[in-house]
């Protein structure tokens, strides 16, 4: 069951007597503890402390069908502390980072091939307490919706090289057996992700 938090509840409309009462989407604000699905393929982004063995080395990330993981689930920041209050909503066009909550690092890329298809690597790095330019991610979607809800698709587009995180159906062997690469590259139908299950936080406006 997705967690929500008080006062959010799922978008469908309850008719009790002569009483309609209307529940809003959740929406995914600064603070959110999310799980990002691959929209074409249904994978989680995930990581966990297994090093790549090419490229930068450096803490892979895949994507994942095991379900229920601890190793799923990343909470949304701003790009410079306390820059983005919990609570606050965002739009088309804010910059973010990803916080891999189980690791400590943040979701990141860089000019790294990746293993398996040669675009562009995404790894977890740095700490809690350190982080460069190569983890922020601007949001985009179709101006459909003027702030990011659940299950909305989504496209992260890294602000320093400009590709997109991406995935696809080619899988990994040992010791990953069965992960999904996870690779920046240009905008297609690859790109688009879903925020499902997390702990959302009531927009604060103020």
């Amino acid at each position: 069951m997705r967690r929500l938090p008080l006062g959010a509840c799922w978008s469908f409309v309850v008719v009790l007597g002569q009483f309609c009462v209307t529940y809003a989407t959740p929406q995914v604000t600064c603070g959110s503890v999310i799980k990002l699905q691959h929209a074409n393929t249904g994978v989680n982004l995930h990581s966990h402390e297994i090093s790549y063995g090419s490229g930068s080395g450096q803490q892979s990330v895949t994507g994942y069908t095991g379900g229920d993981d601890a190793n799923d689930y990343w909470a949304v920041r701003g790009v410079e502390v306390d820059s983005c209050h919990q609570g606050t909503p965002l739009s088309s066009g804010s910059k973010v980072k990803l916080y891999h909550t189980s690791t400590q690092k943040w979701l990141h890329s860089h000019l790294f091939s990746s293993p398996l298809t040669n675009n562009q690597e995404i790894s977890a790095f740095g700490s809690a307490h350190s982080s460069d330019t190569g983890d922020i991610w601007v949001l985009e979607w179709d101006k459909s919706k003027s702030t990011w809800e659940q299950d909305q698709p989504v496209r992260f587009r890294h602000q320093d090289t400009g590709s997109y995180l991406s995935s696809h159906s080619k899988k990994f062997n040992r010791p990953i057996t069965g992960q999904q690469e996870v690779c920046a590259k240009a905008k297609s139908k690859d790109a688009n992700w879903l925020a499902t299950e997390g702990v959302y936080f009531p927009q604060q406006t103020n």
